[in-house]
């Protein structure tokens, strides 16, 4: 059974960095997306970001674009997620989730029904 954790995370003031990892294990095979979706108290989950398996297709929601940074290690079966200029409505807790389903479009990498296996999350909080 496919099984994620996520590590990193923590409080940084606005403006600062954090980064965020998944590490998946019991794959079946290597061929799969790797997303970040994140949810407020409060709030729905929300897709954050993307990475397709060669990690040459990435997708980043508008609310983190050009702040956040998805990679992939594929040697290191890791994610990670950099998060820089953070902003109070960052906070969240981060999940990081799996699908097989490489042949999914682009636009529809942030929908979490696409997605099957989850990891537990990881909080990030940005606050002064």
């Amino acid at each position: 059974q496919l099984q994620l954790v996520e590590s990193g995370g923590g409080s940084v003031q606005p403006g600062g960095s954090l980064g965020v990892s998944c590490t998946v294990s019991g794959f079946r095979s290597k061929s799969f997306v790797i997303a970040w979706f994140r949810q407020a108290p409060g709030k729905e989950r929300e897709g954050v970001s993307c990475i397709w398996h060669s990690g040459g297709s990435t997708i980043y929601a508008d609310s983190v674009k050009g702040r956040f940074a998805i990679s992939r290690d594929n040697a290191k079966n890791t994610a990670y997620l950099q998060m820089n200029s953070l902003k109070p409505e960052d906070t969240a807790v981060y999940y990081c989730a799996v699908t097989y389903r490489i042949m999914i479009p682009q636009s529809e990498c942030t929908i979490d029904s696409n997605f099957d296996f989850w990891g537990q999350g990881t909080q990030v909080t940005v606050s002064s």
